[in-house]
């Protein structure tokens, strides 16, 4: 049985700013991101629920690589695997930007087959070339660690796309999704099926 566990990073701090965060701009966890990532901590290491891990994963994002930090003591002291394919929707020009001057330059349009294809700012990808990467690397990595179980410190945007490329879920309705930070998400493969053990698992913030 292969299982992916997909964690959404802690609160980032472009978030808190309200600031595009791609790779020029992210600047990692806030206090509260901290602090939601080693309460993750202290749950895994109090049930050891992911005592099985065999690796550790992270995009090349600060604010995924902090949390992978954070909980990798739990996790054995994992050596973290950090890979570009696992970071959120590429943004081209509108790294760094506010959100507020995102939507006034760019606006982005209601979904449809047509603005799948759309890039969300020049430079940058559109739903449909996110889709496709995020799968091709989530069954990648499927493949080169069959039977074990896979952590991943990645993004809310990781998550819902894992849904279309595991679960057959329409683009459209995986928009609806929207993971807490530090929540766990896990898909297992077993007889070649996906099946969705646990979505948005967030009760160590409670």
């Amino acid at each position: 049985m292969t299982r992916l566990v997909l964690i959404r990073h802690g609160e980032a701090m472009g978030a808190v700013d309200q600031i595009v965060a791609d790779h020029n701009s992210c600047e990692g966890l806030s206090p509260k991101g901290f602090e939601q990532a080693r309460a993750l901590h202290d749950r895994l290491a109090r049930t050891g629920e992911l005592s099985d891990a065999a690796v550790l994963y992270a995009s090349i994002l600060p604010r995924a690589i902090q949390t992978a930090e954070t909980i990798a003591p739990a996790l054995g002291d994992l050596d973290i695997e950090t890979h570009c394919d696992l970071c959120e929707i590429h943004q081209g020009e509108a790294d760094g930007i506010t959100w507020e001057e995102f939507r006034e330059r760019y606006a982005p349009a209601e979904w449809s087959p047509e603005t799948q294809h759309r890039a969300w700012a020049p430079g940058g990808e559109s739903w449909a070339e996110f889709t496709t990467r995020v799968g091709r690397q989530l069954w990648e990595l499927a493949r080169k660690h069959e039977d074990q179980t896979v952590v991943i410190a990645c993004h809310g945007g990781i998550v819902g796309a894992s849904f279309q490329v595991l679960g057959n879920l329409p683009m459209w309705r995986s928009f609806d999704l929207q993971a807490e930070n530090t929540s766990l998400t896990e898909w297992v493969r077993n007889d070649q099926r996906w099946m969705l053990v646990r979505y948005n698992d967030s009760a160590h913030l409670l």
